[in-house]
């Protein structure tokens, strides 16, 4: 008993450490940091709530495994064939079948009611204040204001990693970032010029395929200013690793200011495509 205690102690601290560099990992807001643990840090609601269901779900997986791991050791020390020589005889019972069968699935519907509340969030879009449209190319994407003037630009990684920002890590920056307001609901639809995509933010709590020929949709409400990375997340083709989303969060002040350059810049009769499907990769990858 005393060994059991001093392993539980030692679970206990290993596991406030993890938490603890978890934690200090998840300043690191919008993108992912060297050794991460955790989730990238939550800056909308869905995603509070996808953290929430994911912290749940470990509890009671750990809950679970400690259970069963209890009931093994419990077995290994009292029914071996030294302390118990003569073996029981008992063929079943019929409380513990019941047990074994009504507990799994108690469990199930705890899980299974926080995870609809949870789909039924994210799968009904709430009234939109700005709608944007990604289409998913080979390899880059390109946006849409369809509300706002129809802008419209290519959002290209930046390969020559000289040319990175301060504040773009490598692989993630891009040339022409998606730029929304804070505190404001955004529908986002997507779709796919040449073949199957995926538009993904994970500090949003957003993935969604951008199926060329069809129309997906899905939101986001960023609570936080800054700048969020994301990635294509559906094999396309030679160059998917290298096709990043970035969606920098600005104040509404920002947002019209920007809005009304881009109209300028990349208004869709006046633009200019841009002719990157056939740009050379890099060798500074």
């Amino acid at each position: 008993m005393l060994v059991f205690k001093r392993l539980t102690a030692v679970a206990v601290a290993i596991f406030a450490l993890l938490s603890a560099v978890a934690v200090a990992q998840a300043a690191e807001a919008g993108h992912p940091s060297n050794w991460q643990l955790g989730l990238q840090e939550s800056v909308t609601p869905v995603m509070d709530k996808i953290v929430e269901f994911h912290t749940w779900l470990v509890w009671t997986i750990t809950a679970i495994a400690g259970f069963v791991l209890l009931l093994l050791i419990i077995i290994v020390v009292r029914f071996n064939a030294r302390a118990n020589p003569t073996p029981t005889r008992t063929t079943h019972n019929t409380w513990l079948e019941v047990a074994w069968t009504a507990l799994p699935v108690i469990i199930l519907v705890a899980i299974a009611i926080p995870s609809f509340r949870l789909l039924f969030l994210q799968l009904n879009t709430p009234a939109a204040d700005i709608t944007v449209k990604a289409t998913g190319k080979q390899w880059f994407w390109t946006y849409t204001y369809p509300d706002n003037g129809q802008i419209e630009f290519d959002s290209v990684m930046v390969r020559d990693n000289t040319k990175l920002k301060p504040d773009q890590p490598r692989l993630l920056g891009v040339d022409n970032e998606l730029v929304v307001p804070v505190n404001k609901t955004v529908r986002v639809l997507t779709t796919g010029a040449e073949v199957i995509h995926a538009f993904a933010v994970p500090s949003f709590g957003i993935k969604i395929d951008a199926i060329p020929g069809r129309i997906n949709e899905t939101w986001f409400k960023a609570t936080r200013e800054g700048i969020y990375y994301g990635q294509c997340s559906e094999l396309c083709g030679k160059d998917h690793a290298f096709m990043p989303i970035a969606v920098r969060v600005v104040s509404e002040q920002a947002f019209n200011t920007w809005l009304e350059d881009a109209k300028k810049k990349w208004a869709r009769d006046d633009r200019t495509p841009t002719n990157v499907a056939t740009a050379e990769p890099s060798a500074t990858r």
